[in-house]
């Protein structure tokens, strides 16, 4: 977790807020003592739920070629 001043803070505020999108919890501080917490929103539910559903869509009618997602890995293949 990275630590910032409020003057960095106040000064850098759209690249702090890249590195937070990107998934990196940033502590901003005031003379030397936490007083804020910059993080990514939680992930919802349903966007996991939404997530799975389409992986599971885009995988019907699919084929591994007759390999084992095993031995796609050992061959270093991906799908």
């Amino acid at each position: 977790m990275a630590t910032v001043g409020s003057l960095e803070a106040k000064t850098q505020l759209p690249q702090l807020l890249e590195r937070v999108a990107r998934g990196e919890r940033i502590t901003i501080t005031k003379h030397g003592r936490p007083v804020a917490m910059l993080v990514p929103p939680p992930v919802e539910k349903a966007d996991v739920e939404e997530t799975v559903r389409k992986l599971l869509e885009f995988g019907k009618g699919r084929s591994l070629g007759g390999m084992t997602i095993r031995e796609m890995a050992e061959e270093g293949r991906r799908f």
